[in-house]
């Protein structure tokens, strides 16, 4: 997957990376832009919408294949 604004690769890294890169990579995008988050660590499936539910941004969808989670953010405020 292309690792651009709207997409992050955290794949290979483990709590809490995933949920950190998330967040600095949303403070780039305006209010209603999405965030594609790719990871594998088990943790992520915990930490992610956690991290959605108090930071205020909505978990669009989560899914999994196999190790990799998908997880689709879109910002909020």
């Amino acid at each position: 997957m292309i690792d651009d604004a709207s997409h992050l690769d955290a794949t290979g890294l483990l709590c809490p990376l995933p949920v950190l890169k998330a967040r600095k990579r949303l403070q780039a995008l305006a209010a209603g832009e999405t965030l594609t988050v790719l990871a594998d660590d088990p943790a992520a499936v915990v930490d992610v919408p956690h991290f959605c539910a108090e930071a205020g941004h909505e978990l669009v969808s989560a899914a999994s294949d196999g190790v990799v989670q998908t997880y689709v953010i879109r910002k909020t405020g």
